[in-house]
């Protein structure tokens, strides 16, 4: 009775905070900005206490921006069919079917015979492997490569390990690890994340008098931002946040060899189940065409064979409906995957995905963004480096509430006229402004790979805004001050 009252004194806070943003925000020029910002504000209050279960609160839009007048039913609708959302759905479904044919717990335990068995050691191994992924697939596809790893590590170690508060802390920091890890990977390359083509094809477009920017020209100013952000944010994460222990998680080097003897020999159904995973691993690395300059690129498969239209999530609902059409030797009489088992996939977490793209287009709709565009845009500050912490803090926190490709492609065009406005090169605002799109780590709906984890089932939404906010001030801190220490180096710009 006494939860139940506390859900209330949350909706009630969460209906005044509303009004109040209501109030404040300006309806001149766009009179839905208003109603689009309360709305925020009360789903963000739901999400952060749960006032409802997180999926049902992921529900608000659809009837709550026909109701005001943002988007009508079928436009927010379509924002729960995304693309992205089949994408999580296959890479679980395959995860699910590694899962059911013990595959994950072989791998799991030969990643910690090599690694060893260290908690903070197990953390830097799975965010150095999901970085290196990220930086040439998807930040998404990287999560999904990994984390069923992760959760087989999770699951051993259960099983040996009686201690459920550790349990515990190292879950959420492993899932963490692996979830923030693709988002830093991503910022390395051009094609490593979508905001880094987005500046691309604007500033080329907008500046074409301007040096162009080459691959290997972004990874000399991307990778060091990596390097620098994966190191110290996997010292905050074990260190600081969830203090890893000292110790051998498996004392006896022997525990691994006998739980490695009594898997036995590779059976059928790991082989199969493998090779599907491994083939759409394979098909997402290769899909799309890698740029090293004007006169070299890679090309994949999709433009070598005319296949655009083939996306990863594609990819990921035909290779994870395979596991329900091959037979399994372990199981007489079933598939490598039943339906009963791709039930148990959280799939509530496709409604937060759902939940996140409506904001992301109910602030485009009610005219939102342009006011927080024009905010950013209208800095009176005269100092470069002070304009750059002010635009990386920006985006950081504006990315938390909506998609990042979003942001970058309403905020760029704005940086680019301030920049002139400023008589500054306009690199100095546009480049930091797309590395800060990346680094919104507080919430589930600030990137899809904070989502997918969040649908583990280890993360409570108040350890990753924990954990989150204090990645996002590294990651301002990271990105302003190795690009003004490599600027003139890289792009020949003078701060």
């Amino acid at each position: 009775m006494k939860l139940f009252k506390n859900k209330w004194v949350y909706a009630v806070l969460a209906i005044f905070l509303a009004v109040v943003c209501y109030i404040l925000v300006p309806n001149t020029e766009h009179p839905n900005a208003p109603i689009m910002a309360a709305v925020v504000v009360i789903m963000a209050v739901f999400w952060i206490f749960e006032v409802v279960p997180i999926a049902v609160t992921s529900l608000f839009p659809i009837f709550l921006f026909p109701l005001f007048g943002i988007l009508d039913t079928k436009a927010t609708a379509l924002f729960y069919g995304k693309e992205i959302i089949f994408l999580f759905l296959g890479g679980m479904m395959l995860a699910k079917g590694i899962q059911n044919s013990n595959l994950h717990k072989r791998i799991a335990l030969h990643i910690v015979k090599i690694i060893g068995s260290k908690p903070s050691s197990l953390i830097l191994g799975f965010m150095i492997a999901t970085a290196s992924l990220s930086m040439w697939i998807s930040n998404t596809a990287s999560v999904m490569v990994m984390m069923p790893i992760g959760l087989s590590i999770i699951e051993e170690i259960a099983s040996v390990k009686d201690n459920q508060k550790f349990l515990s802390k190292f879950a959420v920091a492993l899932m963490l690890g692996i979830a923030y890890a693709a988002d830093i990977g991503g910022m390395a390359t051009l094609i490593g994340t979508p905001p880094n083509l987005v500046f691309m094809e604007m500033y080329h477009e907008l500046f074409p008098e301007l040096p162009k920017i080459g691959f290997a020209q972004w990874m000399l100013m991307g990778l060091p931002i990596t390097i620098t952000f994966l190191i110290t944010g996997w010292l905050l994460m074990t260190k600081v946040i969830f203090r890893m222990p000292k110790i051998q998680i498996f004392k006896n080097t022997n525990v691994i060899k006998d739980l490695l003897a009594d898997l036995g020999k590779l059976r059928r159904d790991e082989i199969a189940s493998g090779l599907i995973f491994t083939l759409a691993a394979l098909l997402w690395i290769t899909g799309s065409d890698i740029t090293l300059s004007e006169s070299f690129s890679i090309h994949g498969w999709r433009s070598t064979f005319n296949l655009e239209m083939v996306s990863d999530a594609s990819i990921a609902i035909a290779t994870s409906l395979l596991l329900f059409m091959i037979p399994s030797k372990d199981r007489p009489k079933e598939m490598l995957l039943t339906w009963a088992k791709a039930k148990e996939i959280p799939w509530g977490i496709l409604f937060l995905f759902g939940g996140g793209f409506s904001i992301a287009g109910g602030f485009n709709s009610s005219g939102l963004s342009t006011i927080i565009g024009n905010l950013i845009s209208n800095i009176g500050i005269d100092s470069p480096i002070l304009i750059i912490v002010i635009i990386c803090f920006a985006l950081t926190f504006l990315t938390e509430i909506t998609s990042n490709t979003a942001t970058t492609n309403l905020i760029l065009p704005i940086l680019a006229k301030a920049s002139a406005v400023l008589g500054l090169d306009p690199r100095i605002l546009m480049i930091p402004a797309t590395l800060s799109a990346s680094c919104a780590f507080m919430t589930p709906i600030a990137s899809p790979t904070q989502a997918i984890v969040f649908g583990s089932g280890h993360i409570k939404i108040k350890q990753m805004i924990r954990a989150g906010i204090l990645f996002n001030f590294l990651g301002i801190l990271i990105v302003t001050s190795v690009f003004y220490l490599l600027a003139k180096f890289v792009f020949g710009i003078e701060i």
